[in-house]
């Protein structure tokens, strides 16, 4: 449900629902609500709407004052909408039909049809995608195009949604940027010469790199995360040793860091859409304790706990859990870090469960977060565990960039390596050993399945993207183009026989394999059905042995699973069942 609250001063309203989720979902199989946003007069809402599970969104508009839905509809888009300052004109993006990609982006009018919208932007170059947003200070409309290794923005005042976006740096191989703006100048986060980021800021009349000033110089042991402007306080999310932290930065040069105490964590500032406010908002959860959401005061450090995720059905105390952080040694030294919990009185030995989990792609760091459902694992004396490897960005941009392209196999043996660490220090056994992957996750399922299938008793592929030649010569599949800087592109020789050597489809022998539960959505837009319909069958063909190999199909579902609060607990119910019946654990 979506819901709001008029405040006037100190005084609030009375709650209002502005979106009823279960009402207008009744009678879907899956009903997906996108991106919502209200104009700045606060009487029109648009939302987008899939019902499909494809992710390509109809953008509907309400008006919150007689909660009547407006006439206008707009069809294959990303369900995000940006409101000029009018009220009355909205930009979208709409996506190719065919491969998905966000290519296009349109301006329309309330009360006109959406074939009158006018095309305001195109990206054309296929390896890119694009969006629109605005500015924290509502100041500015951008446009963005977007690819793994460069990006380029344009920006308008968001008071004259008909003149024309400027530039404000061109594009460049390899040179990554994103924008907010403060007063009379752009804060933009970048790489350029500056491995782990660095914030900079310029003049709106001069934004080109030259003009460019550090704000927050690039650091070798620091990653710049992101960044957040208030009107006394420049609030940096800085990653430090694998950690997230909240760094608080006075204009007028003080600074500090917010302090936390578990040995793996998550911290992040949520959404703070006022500008002008001593009061940071930002949620706090670790393998131990719940999501957790806090006021925090940047001028006297005090802090308020607003709100914490009730944890259901159980009698869950903090105490009663255990979180460690361990390292690893990869093959060639490197250390990876394991987040790792457990029930307090589970002992340590060969015939301990341990499911261990990682992702490992396109820079996107796996956090050590609470999950009420988890109980279920850690309740039966099961060790749970993510692996930080190679192909996030846990320990820097570096980290990330360690494990493409024609490094991408560091990814699977760092994630062998935790499995082989983790049996030597006494925590399980090959007896005992799960791994779980999602997506790209699912691919490095694959991988080590080939590679090393005699360390793991079960293993979970969902989702998995594991027939990479033939998706990554397909430029019709949705993704493809736009990844190249990911994978390579096997129309190159040398990106071709390097992505042969690991794909899982690929290289499936005749040799014994571990239990196998593979999961997939008949709609996915990522990876299509049939990826995982090709390996499972020809696991079948060509396995040696008489363990586990199944697949689930969900008929109704895309990438993302099934919709709604509860359905997708049904699948995290096969999975542990998949596993749970492994270990002989019946209720």
């Amino acid at each position: 449900m979506y819901c709001r609250k008029k405040v006037e001063g100190d005084k609030e309203g009375s709650e209002e629902i502005i979106l009823n989720g279960p009402e207008i979902a009744r009678g879907y199989a899956y009903y997906g609500i996108g991106s919502s946003s209200v104009s700045m007069d606060n009487k029109l809402m648009a939302f987008g709407i899939d019902t499909v599970s494809r992710r390509r969104y109809t953008i509907h508009f309400k008006n919150l004052e007689t909660g009547k839905l407006l006439p206008d509809k707009l069809s294959n888009t990303t369900g995000r909408t940006t409101w000029a300052n009018d009220n009355k004109t909205v930009f979208y993006t709409t996506k190719d039909p065919e491969t998905l990609r966000s290519d296009k982006i349109y301006k329309h009018v309330l009360g006109t049809n959406q074939s009158e919208d006018v095309l305001v932007f195109e990206e054309k170059d296929d390896t890119f995608r694009c969006g629109v947003f605005k500015s924290k200070s509502n100041e500015y409309l951008m446009i963005g195009s977007f690819q793994t290794l460069s990006s380029e923005l344009r920006f308008l005042d968001a008071n004259t949604p008909n003149g024309e976006f400027k530039i404000i740096q061109p594009r460049e191989k390899d040179l990554v940027y994103s924008v907010d703006h403060y007063e009379d100048s752009f804060y933009i986060r970048t790489n350029l010469d500056a491995k782990n980021f660095r914030l900079v800021k310029t003049p709106i009349t001069a934004t080109t790199k030259e003009n460019w000033v550090d704000v927050i110089p690039h650091s070798d042991d620091i990653f710049l995360q992101g960044f957040d402007i208030f009107k006394n306080y420049l609030v940096a999310q800085e990653r430090i040793n694998g950690l997230r932290t909240i760094r608080v930065i006075n204009w007028d040069g003080n600074e500090h860091y917010i302090q936390f105490n578990d040995p793996a964590y998550l911290a992040y500032p949520t959404s703070n859409l006022d500008f002008d406010t001593n009061i940071l908002h930002y949620s706090y959860t670790s393998f131990t304790t719940p999501n957790s959401t806090y006021d925090y005061n940047m001028d006297t450090k005090e802090q308020i706990l607003l709100k914490q995720e009730e944890v259901l059905g159980v009698n869950f105390s903090v105490d009663d859990y255990v979180s460690e952080r361990l390292y690893a040694t990869a093959n060639d030294g490197t250390k990876i870090q394991i987040s790792l919990v457990y029930k307090k009185g589970v002992e340590r030995n060969s015939d301990t469960p341990l499911l261990l989990y990682a992702y490992g792609s396109y820079g996107n760091s796996i956090e050590p977060i609470f999950s009420s459902s988890r109980l279920s694992l850690l309740d039966r004396g099961f060790v749970y565990a993510l692996a930080h490897i190679r192909g996030g960005q846990e320990m820097g941009r570096y980290w990330y960039e360690d494990e493409k392209l024609l490094k991408k196999k560091n990814t699977f043996t760092d994630f062998i390596n935790c499995g082989e660490f983790l049996i030597s220090e006494g925590f399980t056994s090959s007896n005992h050993l799960y791994a779980y992957g999602v997506s790209a996750g699912g691919l490095l399922m694959g991988a080590i399945l080939n590679m090393k299938p005699e360390l793991w008793n079960g293993v979970i592929a969902a989702v998995p993207f594991v027939d990479v030649i033939s998706t990554m010569l397909d430029e019709t599949i949705p993704l493809t183009t736009f990844e190249f800087d990911e994978w390579g592109n096997p129309k190159n020789k040398e990106y071709y026989d390097y992505m042969k050597s690991y794909s899982p489809y690929d290289n499936v022998e005749a040799k014994n394999y571990p239990n196998i539960l593979i999961t997939t959505g008949f709609w996915d837009s990522q990876v299509q059905y049939w990826e995982p319909a090709k390996w499972i069958a020809k696991l079948r063909d060509m396995k040696t042995d008489d363990n586990l190999l199944i697949m689930d199909c969900n008929m109704d579902v895309g990438h993302g699973g099934a919709s709604g609060r509860f359905e997708r607990y049904k699948r995290t119910a096969l999975n542990y069942a998949f596993i749970f019946d492994l270990e002989g654990i019946t209720e």
